[in-house]
């Protein structure tokens, strides 16, 4: 929470996830006992979230309930609509998880990070407003580029690499990397970003850092300068990492992970594909054939004409004023 820890109270209550696997079907979630058992029993935690909830609610009296559509707003959206309580819904990603769907029933007014063609809302409530990130995404200048390598101390002669999972990292993007860093480190420099589950076990099997090659366990400040350093980024297909890239206009790969609850990072790549604005890797053939990473990174890095086509088409999706729309929709529905 960064500096708001002691100006805003934070208050929990009990919630529960419906646990859905893309790769699986409808049978074989039913002949997972555990995982029926699981959900069975979060089912009772969204009822006790439910009168949480309520009690809260009719204690503080809110004009206005915001929710972004994780698996804790759904007793608080339940909650707000029971008590006649405007809510606005964000939703990130580009395809409605089952909370967003079920309480934007009720919402007054849906902000949405996608252009509206991909989500099911009604259109005269609906608003494609984008995703609030920090303003240190921005499209840099070479200039700029030249001082993030430095500052990072990495070779400015040199294309940059940059691979991320996210905060946790991705193992099989970490592995498929190792296998094929040599072939990629011909191309250009890299700095990897592990996440912190596997970094000692990488640390043991890549070079030590210098200007060619950094490994990092996790970034907490700067991100935004080595991401505006880079040539070409290699991450997962979070909603948020999409439009800090967006805002970046970076050339980027996308490698969705396929095991996520509902599809949602591959249904967000794809939206993002279909305009030309990425390139996805598939998780399952990398895995098979890492060396898909290096010709993907060369094709990009050898044709700028394409490169520079689709980096435009990516920067068009990117919303500066997010936050500030976010906000005014908040306030139009106070009473």
């Amino acid at each position: 929470m960064g500096n708001f820890d002691n100006t805003i109270p934070i208050k929990k209550i009990f919630a529960g996830k419906l646990r859905r696997y893309s790769h699986l079907s409808a049978i074989r979630h039913l002949m997972w006992p555990s995982l029926v058992l699981k959900n069975i029993g979060d089912i009772f935690l969204v009822v006790l979230g439910f009168f949480q909830s309520t009690y809260k609610l009719i204690v503080w009296r809110p004009d206005v309930i915001f929710t972004k559509g994780g698996y804790v707003c759904l007793p608080v959206g339940i909650a707000a609509h029971m008590l006649r309580i405007p809510i606005v819904v964000h939703d990130s990603d580009a395809h409605p998880g089952l909370t967003n769907r079920i309480i934007s029933k009720w919402a007054s007014k849906i902000a949405t990070g996608a252009p509206l063609k991909y989500y099911p809302y009604p259109v005269e409530k609906s608003h494609y407003v984008g995703i609030p990130i920090a303003s240190e995404f921005h499209n840099f200048t070479e200039s700029e580029r030249r001082l993030a390598k430095q500052k990072w101390g990495i070779k400015e002669s040199r294309p940059l690499i940059v691979v991320t999972g996210g905060g946790l990292g991705a193992t099989r993007i970490n592995n498929a990397v190792l296998l094929v860093l040599d072939d990629l480190l011909k191309i250009g420099s890299l700095v990897l970003i592990s996440g912190k589950g596997q970094y000692e076990e990488l640390k043991t099997r890549t070079p030590m850092n210098d200007d060619s090659f950094q490994l990092h366990s996790f970034i907490s400040t700067d991100m935004a300068l080595l991401l505006g350093a880079s040539d070409v980024v290699i991450a997962r297909a979070g909603a948020t990492t999409i439009l800090e890239l967006a805002s970046l206009s970076k050339p980027t790969i996308l490698v969705p992970n396929a095991q996520l609850t509902g599809g949602h990072q591959i249904k967000n790549a794809t939206v993002y594909q279909k305009e030309g604005a990425v390139v996805i890797v598939d998780e399952n053939e990398m895995v098979n054939d890492p060396r898909i990473l290096v010709s993907t990174v060369s094709s990009l890095l050898s044709d700028s004409s394409k490169t520079n086509i689709m980096t435009k088409k990516f920067s068009s999706f990117a919303r500066p004023n997010a936050a500030k729309d976010v906000a005014e929709m908040i306030i139009s529905c106070v009473k």
